[in-house]
């Protein structure tokens, strides 16, 4: 006789799910990879590209710095051991498969081609590395000189080798703080080792390197260099042009020869593209003194005798004379690091 389902206990019903197995604990939203990985989450990365650097700028007591862009694909030659190394890529770690002849083969009269004509550019470039070396060095031996409770004008690349590497050296050798803002690339990178470590950044978004290269920067050095260094010249170019900026920004075209080679500024002017007044925005420099000379000069009037500049430091003087709380409000991360890159909010 058929059994009536009706009258089984859930218990003894076969229909019914058994007891599940004990859940583990869910992962809590911050610590979910697979959620802080995906599209859903992207906004959240990138207020954390903007957030951590800040939070680390802050706790390193970085007030601004000076950027310097060049062409990452050139080691320096006692790097290179005393040969020329075209590496494959901007930022890469792997040598290119076409390499600049070697000193040896220069000298005998053993190099053709392409060969010689990558080494002759290698010399070029290695001349810019020491170039750039030294400029960093002079403006960071006297960047520590200046009084203050936050270090000013920190040398700063995009932290990879060549030039990037030649200003964190030079920084790193006058014994000062130096910044590297890296970007993750599909292919294998390691950050020039002149960095200070606790300054030493990897971005996802190019976008959000792009911002910390700006938003802190006072001066800009723009030695020889490919597209990368093109594209941050002309964005801050035509940030300053467009009156987008709440500050001054000097801006260093080093290396006239290279650069009047590979591009004509004046028949921009020439032909209307843009006004003759712009090409005052640059100045074009072929020595680390002459460089040095008008940073130390530009940062001083624009930034250091500033008004902004006095009313920051009298409020310094006067919470460091107070033995009570403050009366005034404490400085938001605006009033710390300096104007923003736009004088709209």
């Amino acid at each position: 006789m058929a059994t009536d389902n009706k009258n089984l206990s859930p218990a003894t019903d076969p229909a019914t799910p058994g007891i599940p197995e004990p859940l583990e604990e869910a992962p809590l939203a911050y610590e979910n990879s697979d959620f802080l990985n995906s599209p859903d989450a992207r906004i959240l990365r990138i207020m954390a590209e903007y957030q951590e650097p800040l939070s680390r700028f802050r706790r390193e007591r970085i007030q601004d710095t000076v950027v310097f862009f060049g062409s990452a694909r050139f080691r320096a030659l006692d790097v290179a051991a005393a040969n020329f190394e075209l590496l494959a890529n901007t930022g890469s770690k792997e040598p290119a498969p076409e390499q600049p002849a070697t000193l040896e083969e220069v000298e005998h009269g053993k190099a053709t081609g392409a060969r010689l004509r990558l080494a002759g550019a290698a010399i070029e470039m290695a001349a810019y590395y020491e170039d750039a070396r030294a400029l960093a060095n002079m403006l960071a031996t006297w960047s520590k000189s200046l009084p203050g409770p936050r270090h000013r004008f920190v040398v700063t690349s995009g932290g990879g080798p060549g030039i990037m590497e030649a200003a964190n050296r030079g920084a790193y050798e006058a014994g000062a703080k130096t910044i590297g803002l890296n970007i993750k690339l599909p292919f294998e990178q390691q950050p020039n080792p002149y960095i200070t470590p606790s300054l030493n950044f990897d971005f996802h978004y190019f976008f959000m390197r792009k911002y910390w290269f700006a938003y802190l920067a006072k001066a800009l050095v723009i030695f020889p260099g490919g597209f990368g260094t093109l594209d941050e010249m002309f964005e801050v170019l035509t940030l300053a042009q467009t009156n987008k900026l709440a500050k001054k920004i000097t801006t260093i075209i080093y290396g006239t020869p290279y650069w009047k080679s590979v591009i004509n500024l004046d028949v921009l002017a020439e032909k209307g593209a843009i006004a003759h007044t712009d090409m005052n925005l640059f100045r074009f420099v072929d020595t680390p003194e002459e460089a040095f000379e008008i940073l130390k000069e530009d940062l001083t009037k624009n930034h250091l005798n500033s008004d902004y500049e006095r009313a920051l430091q009298e409020r310094a003087r006067r919470a460091a004379g107070a033995h009570d709380v403050p009366h005034d409000p404490a400085p938001s991360a605006q009033e710390i690091l300096g104007p923003d890159i736009a004088s709209t909010q």
